[in-house]
């Protein structure tokens, strides 16, 4: 009861801060602005996409409609969503030593794993919170505005025309997977932040990992081909994978199994360096 009580606390504590509301409002911005341009001119966004094959295929129906136009949103703002994510869970250790309040924090009738785990477990109910309103305002809302209907998703292998009847699930498992990414760097920045005593370092700091993650995993040199398989970068687009015809269950199993390693060793981490942390000073 003392930890979902702590726990409870810890997400009021995120709910009064006002940075908490940043990356809602800017997922509703951003959100707004890419269905106001598809509304205005994605006709010409689909002809560029599609050019290549209309000589080969005939297209009926509304291509245009909210399946696709969540499927575009998702891809444009999914790898920015992270800074949101470290703009607030990057400040809930770190934000307490700041204040010299985290002696306080320590003095309660509970343990220091629990005090860290409720931190965790806040963090994680935040990132929850901006997954459900992104998918709310990209499948819902623009459903809303466009319709619904058949979603074309153009991979690797090429054009994939799913029926509207085929895509609820995957949009479902697709929102789920990242959620697990995003859960991947909240666990980061909260890990960072019982390093730090300040909340601007553990925020840029994971977002220096990030892009460094990213670099590595884009770069094709050898020397990194046996580390790309192991950073939680690789896998933060696997809920993509959901999209394709057949899905790639295995690549996809591994990809969750990486982000679940990943979130299990920066806890374990996060929770010995605050069971050693010396807070009298």
């Amino acid at each position: 009861m003392m930890f979902l009580n702590n726990t409870y606390n810890e997400f009021i504590k995120i709910a009064a801060k006002p940075r908490s509301y940043i990356g809602l409002i800017a997922l509703s911005v951003l959100i707004g602005v890419i269905i106001f341009a598809m509304k205005a001119d994605g006709s010409t966004y689909i002809s560029f996409v599609t050019a290549s094959f209309e000589q080969t295929l005939s297209f009926s129906g509304d291509i245009m409609n909210g399946n696709l136009i969540a499927f575009i949103i998702l891809q444009m703002l999914i790898v920015h969503i992270p800074l949101l994510v470290a703009l607030v869970t990057g400040d809930l250790i770190s934000g307490e030593a700041n204040m010299g309040t985290i002696r306080m924090l320590a003095s309660k009738p509970i343990s220091r794993t629990q005090i860290i785990l409720s931190k965790f477990l806040a963090g994680a109910l935040y990132t929850l919170l901006l997954t459900i309103w992104l998918g709310f305002l990209s499948l819902y809302v623009a459903r809303w505005i466009f319709g619904t209907g058949d979603l074309m998703v153009l991979t690797s292998d090429g054009l994939i025309i799913h029926p509207e009847s085929d895509v609820e699930w995957r949009y479902i498992y697709g929102f789920l997977t990242a959620y697990l990414s995003l859960l991947t760097v909240s666990t980061l920045s909260i890990c960072l932040s019982a390093f730090a005593e300040n909340s601007i370092g553990p925020i840029v700091t994971t977002m220096a990992i990030i892009i460094l993650f990213t670099i590595i995993g884009s770069m094709d040199v050898t020397v990194f081909d046996s580390i790309k398989p192991y950073l939680f970068t690789t896998h933060m687009a696997a809920w993509r994978s959901y999209f394709e015809d057949p899905v790639p269950w295995d690549a996809i199993n591994e990809s969750i199994r990486i982000l679940i390693y990943h979130n299990v060793i920066l806890v374990a981490i996060a929770l010995f360096q605050f069971n050693r942390k010396d807070i009298t000073s």
